[in-house]
């Protein structure tokens, strides 16, 4: 019997829960059930440093070479207990009981990973292996999109599609300010914009956007405006969004600025939500 510790839930997220090195259950409250996660960053390493991220001891580089065949067994390894095994009696809360995706989240960005493609094949094999492409679970890319504009890695996001793929990618802002502020990096808004439009027309695609109170204040009427007139453009190009994954924040962040988050009061999350909305966009929110 698994201790209290590793029962997991939505706000236990307990990474070595399987004692595996690249694969993790959790239960995730924006899938509403079973994510198995593939961890491509090992080394704690990502392109980006979001304010409100929740990997410690962070540090800024690119995923490192990964073992594809110790990948491999523990991806079959992980499905085969969820599928197969008493997994989900003894680890998942009743109400969640159900296999929603396997999702490439780990403790960086998995698209700086040089073996991505590689590990996405993977997925797709085992997933077929397992019977799952004939059924409704996904194959997931948690991205911030910064690689999206590599050949490579658009290949990967097609191989993807062809899993039952989504892509959900990060847009917290359009605008060179708040992208910096929030997630640590300096990039042009249009670029980043333009590889939100190339990953919806290889693959499903959810924008996911993460809003909150800093030093006490919600996001200012700037930074909100700059935000939608972004994702505005992105329809008025014709780029099939699936619509916007919009959630606050559940757990600590382990940066810096933690002391300066808090949870956005539930009211100011659902009229960000119905602006959202007014664009003619599916919002689903989980706060």
């Amino acid at each position: 019997m698994p201790s209290a510790k590793h029962v997991l839930s939505t706000l236990n997220h307990d990474r070595d829960a399987a004692e595996l090195l690249y694969v993790y259950p959790v239960v995730s409250r924006r899938a509403g059930g079973v994510s198995i996660g593939i961890n491509l960053n090992p080394n704690n390493a990502c392109n980006w440093r979001c304010v409100y991220c929740q990997v410690p001891n962070l540090i800024s580089g690119n995923g490192p070479p990964i073992d594809l065949s110790r990948l491999e067994d523990e991806l079959r390894l992980m499905l085969s207990d969820v599928v197969h095994g008493d997994f989900m009696t003894e680890r998942v809360p009743a109400d969640a009981r159900r296999l929603n995706d396997v999702a490439f989240s780990g403790n960086g960005e998995s698209t700086t990973s040089p073996q991505f493609a590689e590990a996405v094949a993977i997925a797709r094999r085992l997933m077929s292996e397992f019977g799952l492409l004939r059924t409704d679970t996904k194959c997931v890319l948690i991205t911030n999109g910064s690689m999206l504009g590599k050949p490579i890695v658009q290949g990967a996001v097609a191989e993807l599609k062809r899993a039952n793929g989504e892509v959900w990618f990060k847009l917290d802002a359009a605008d060179r300010s708040n992208l910096g502020r929030i997630n640590s990096v300096r990039l042009a808004p249009e670029a980043h914009l333009e590889r939100l439009r190339k990953a919806a027309e290889l693959c499903p695609t959810w924008v996911q956007t993460c809003v909150f109170a800093r030093g006490g204040e919600p996001p200012t009427e700037r930074h909100l405006a700059a935000y939608l007139d972004g994702l505005r453009s992105v329809i008025h190009s014709g780029a099939p969004l699936l619509g916007v994954l919009l959630y606050g924040l559940a757990r600590q962040s382990h940066q810096p600025e933690a002391d300066e988050l808090a949870a956005l009061d539930p009211h100011e999350l659902d009229r960000i939500a119905n602006r959202i909305r007014e664009l003619g966009l599916t919002v689903r929110v989980h706060a």
